[in-house]
């Protein structure tokens, strides 16, 4: 049975947070500061999706917990981590270190509104980047698909449903569908091509140990290679 997703971008995720104070740096470096317990696990998507590929070089936007990070470094994969919280970078290195794939976890703390990791990837995951704080999340996106080499992948799994036991119960919040998300990167159809675009159901579990049907909504893209 899969968990409720264990994202740092993620809205759910600030529940205990308090109304954000619009400092989305001292937001999110505050919230694992007073973290209790880590989720290292990694989010199932990413998995299903990295699985079956060839290890290279990826890019990990929102890292958190290091869970998806140590587990793509587990595997082969030569990734850049990414957090706008210095604690949240700090202990995914450290992790790294202590479980020997520290030499294939690069960690960066970036403010993705107004910074981006240099490089090039086979990979980029952005898994559950939701934040209750102003963030154009289009522009993000649409340099990380820049950021990519030809044949490499663009992950992003979003919310599609709201959790029972998610901080943000407004009956009327809207869930962009996968079709949603890639008219806003509006990106040219000659360079990236659209590889899944669905919202599969899976079962999750609370905080709290309650259970639920959750929906994703998933959209991978791929770099044409020409």
């Amino acid at each position: 049975m899969d968990s409720t997703p264990h994202r740092r971008p993620t809205a759910d995720a600030a529940g205990d947070q308090g109304t954000p104070d619009g400092d989305a740096e001292l937001f999110w470096e505050r919230h694992y500061r007073t973290q209790r317990t880590w989720d290292t696990r990694v989010n199932p998507l990413l998995a299903e999706t990295a699985a079956p590929l060839r290890p290279g070089a990826a890019l990990d936007l929102g890292c958190g917990a290091g869970g998806d990070a140590i587990w793509l470094a587990r595997r082969g994969w030569h990734v850049t981590a990414v957090d706008i919280s210095t604690t949240a970078v700090e202990r995914v290195r450290e992790r790294a270190r202590d479980l020997g794939v520290g030499d294939r976890v690069v960690t960066e703390q970036h403010d993705l509104g107004g910074s981006f990791p240099a490089g090039q990837f086979d990979l980029v995951s952005a898994q559950y980047f939701h934040t209750p704080l102003p963030l154009l999340r289009g522009r993000v996106l649409r340099t990380a698909a820049r950021a990519l080499r030809p044949g490499g992948l663009l992950l992003i799994v979003d919310h599609g449903s709201t959790a029972p036991w998610s901080w943000n119960q407004d009956p009327g919040i809207h869930y962009p569908a996968p079709t949603e998300i890639a008219a806003e990167l509006d990106l040219d159809p000659a360079r990236w091509s659209v590889v899944r675009a669905d919202m599969p159901h899976r079962r999750a579990t609370g905080p709290a140990g309650e259970t639920a049907t959750v929906i994703d909504n998933v959209l991978l893209l791929r770099m044409i290679a020409r």
